[in-house]
């Protein structure tokens, strides 16, 4: 069945296409941006728009110096193409997602032929943490693709080679990478594990110098210059946020928050035992039969696996040594890794082993959603109300009805030699009902649309918004101008005493605050009580509300004006700007 299939597709490949488009596709339109960090990047790409301010990242008019503007540029461009934030958002991670599928493919074909060049895209295609990149806005899928180019190119040099324009292109790539996410540079990871193989004498590497390497490092310079030579003119010389914006770039962001992160701290095994056993499967789930194909490939000295397997390696490797870790960090070394895994992956799943233990996971891939949604729907989870569950039960009761036919359909058609196939097909459709069905009726709970839209009913005419402690996606959703008192400020307290005095201003000032960010300040019995979501009540407090002691203790707040910041997006003159 899987030799029919891929004769099938290796024939007529637009199907394959078709289908990575709609597994990855699927829901794009339907919803809103979600946190974690969605909301923030579009809220970026959003003011770029609307201000003409692409070189600065800003998030509601505070410098936001955590990453380069590449990944922003690619949403506000698409934004600006498709004439919707709601589609624009998306569509950098569905294009990388894509790209990066296609250079898989297309060096698998070159490595090896066109049969294992399209196991390795379909299983990369089905592989938990790709297409969950691929589907989210989130700026590790754009970094993937240039990361991936660089592999491609390098891997056609040198195994390939000498091909002088497969390099310089890996090179831009790279280049493009490091004013994407800094470390797009990883690929060189390459070069010395070929250097490796040739000092070892293995077949097809060697060292020959020629004076067109340096082309390379140039080629990268002038991709990185895109973005660093304009951020370096207009800060150059600037105080106050810009000069700080330039330290944090360029040094806080990178070199300290690799040699000495203050978040996201875990052990040195973390990938290795909680990241890639969990977001690498059903892939990862080969491995007792990958390790002695490639214990065999290595002994015979297969060059290709040793540079894929070693840049994967390295990379792992590179981030495991910073005590700051993230599951996504190890997401460019996958593309490799399956890679590496597809010359054997068809006869794996001929083994009656291996159908097994396709058919356990087939069992289970139904049975935790089904738990999961079960649950959701019987009110075990807090986050969801009442009411959000009336939003979603039509849709998962939807999904449970698709579970169990599938699981039906497929113990009728029976079979263990069909186990691969039904789990790469129940992936892939369990993305696609996710996206058309699952992810609209969430969108208003995980949006942030819920609570602005009880704010903007309770709000009368002529009243204007605060916020402290904000998160994005509220801004994003505020669709009306706003104060706030800064961003990422962990003074919750003086945050509150600023507000307080905001509010004393005048009778028309109201402050949208969670309960746990009351701080005592104010009354929640008098206040609005407008809605719970995300775990907590959110209210709308003014003047009246402010406690006693509160207002007095504002009162003695002289500067609090120089920490707020008046917002409105759609003001092209007063976006991003900062009230003194």
């Amino acid at each position: 069945m899987i030799d029919r299939l891929l004769r099938r597709l290796e024939t007529q490949p637009v199907w394959f296409w078709l289908l990575a488009l709609l597994v990855l596709g699927a829901g794009i339109g339907l919803r809103d941006a979600w946190p974690p960090d969605e909301p923030r990047f579009a809220l970026i790409a959003r003011d770029m728009l609307m201000s003409g301010d692409w070189l600065i990242p800003r998030v509601a008019g505070v410098v936001y110096p955590d990453k380069p503007p590449f990944f922003m540029w690619a949403i506000a461009s698409m934004t600006w193409l498709t004439g919707s934030l709601r589609i624009g958002f998306l569509l950098p991670s569905l294009l990388a997602g894509l790209g990066t599928l296609w250079l898989v493919k297309d060096l698998g074909t070159r490595l090896w032929d066109a049969r294992t060049g399209l196991i390795a895209a379909v299983a990369l295609l089905v592989t938990l943490q790709f297409t969950t990149q691929a589907r989210f806005a989130q700026i590790d899928m754009l970094l993937c693709v240039f990361v991936t180019l660089g592999v491609y190119g390098l891997s056609r040099h040198l195994l390939r080679g000498p091909d002088w324009i497969a390099y310089g292109i890996a090179c831009a790539a790279m280049g493009l990478g490091v004013i994407t996410k800094a470390v797009g540079f990883l690929p060189l990871a390459l070069l010395p594990v070929y250097a490796w193989a040739a000092w070892r004498a293995w077949p097809g590497a060697s060292l020959r110098w020629d004076a067109r390497w340096l082309l390379g490092p140039l080629l990268m310079l002038v991709a990185i210059a895109l973005w660093l030579v304009p951020m370096f003119t207009i800060t150059q010389g600037g105080a106050g946020e810009l000069a700080s914006y330039r330290h944090d770039i360029l040094f806080t962001q990178t070199v300290t928050r690799y040699v000495s992160a203050w978040h996201h701290v875990k052990p040195v095994w973390y990938y290795l035992l909680q990241v890639i056993p969990g977001l690498w499967l059903p892939v990862i789930a080969a491995l007792p039969w990958l390790v002695p194909a490639w214990r065999r490939a290595l002994a015979a000295r297969d060059l290709r696996i040793l540079l894929l397997l070693g840049y994967a390696a390295a990379v792992v490797i590179f981030f495991s040594i910073s005590p700051g870790k993230r599951g996504v960090y190890v997401f460019p070394a996958l593309p490799a890794f399956v890679l590496a895994a597809s010359p054997y992956l068809a006869d794996i799943c001929g083994r009656i082993a291996a159908r097994r233990t396709a058919m356990v996971a087939l069992v289970l891939a139904v049975l935790l959603p089904t738990i999961v949604v079960g649950l959701a729907l019987a009110g075990r989870f807090t986050s969801l109300t009442e009411s959000d569950l009336d939003q979603v039960a039509g849709p998962a009761w939807v999904l449970l009805g698709s579970i169990f036919v599938s699981a039906i359909a497929w113990i009728w058609l029976g079979g263990s030699a069909r186990a691969c196939v039904a789990l790469c097909g129940w992936i892939m459709s369990t993305w696609v009902l996710y996206g058309l069905l699952l992810m609209p009726a969430l969108d208003r709970i995980r949006s942030g649309a819920l609570i602005m839209e009880a704010a903007r009913a309770a709000l009368m005419p002529g009243q204007q918004l605060g916020m402290i402690s904000f998160v994005e996606q509220q801004v994003l959703q505020a669709e009306r101008p706003l104060v706030h008192f800064g961003y990422r400020r962990n003074d919750l307290d003086q945050q509150a005493l600023d507000a307080a005095a905001w509010l004393m201003v005048s009778d028309a000032n109201r402050l949208l605050v969670q309960a746990g960010a009351m701080a005592g300040c104010w009354d929640p019995t008098t206040a609005v009580d407008l809605v719970h979501a995300h775990r907590r009540d959110w209210f709308l407090v003014g003047a009246r509300d402010t406690t006693p002691a509160c207002r007095e203790a504002a009162g003695q707040v002289a500067d609090w004006r120089e920490r707020m910041v008046r917002y409105d997006s759609s003001d092209r003159s007063s976006t991003n700007s900062i009230s003194r």
